[in-house]
């Protein structure tokens, strides 16, 4: 059984797939870039507000399928400049709490819109 989760604090899908999709009690949460929601572009500012505006976005997903970032089990990161990694790890570290779900960061040549980063994560729902 699958069922799409869809939030309007988050920008709507740019292809043919879903904000996320819950599996009984596993969410599979696509990947976001910093797009502001209302305007469907990407935020101002720098690479630390972009950060910022995925988190939001990924929150909003993940609150709409009863959820919260303390959820996640596995985040997968694309950046387009690796030498950010170090204010990436710091604005992290303060989204999530002990034990971090697990992670890997990947270097990208480019993403759409012009974004530094995207994420994406799986979460599963605490009982």
């Amino acid at each position: 059984m699958k069922e799409e989760v869809h939030s309007a604090g988050a920008p709507e899908a740019v292809g043919p797939y879903s904000q996320a999709v819950r599996s009984g009690d596993y969410l599979y949460c696509s990947g976001q870039i910093p797009l502001d929601p209302a305007t469907g572009e990407l935020v101002d500012g720098g690479f630390e507000q972009q950060v910022a505006r995925v988190f939001e976005n990924l929150a909003a997903v993940v609150a709409q399928a009863g959820m919260t970032l303390d959820d996640a089990v596995k985040v997968t990161i694309y950046m387009t400049d690796l030498s950010k990694f170090p204010v990436l790890n710091e604005i992290y570290a303060a989204r999530f709490t002990e034990p971090f779900p697990a992670r890997a960061t990947v270097g990208v040549a480019s993403l759409p819109k012009g974004a530094q980063l995207e994420m994406d994560l799986v979460a599963v729902k605490s009982r």
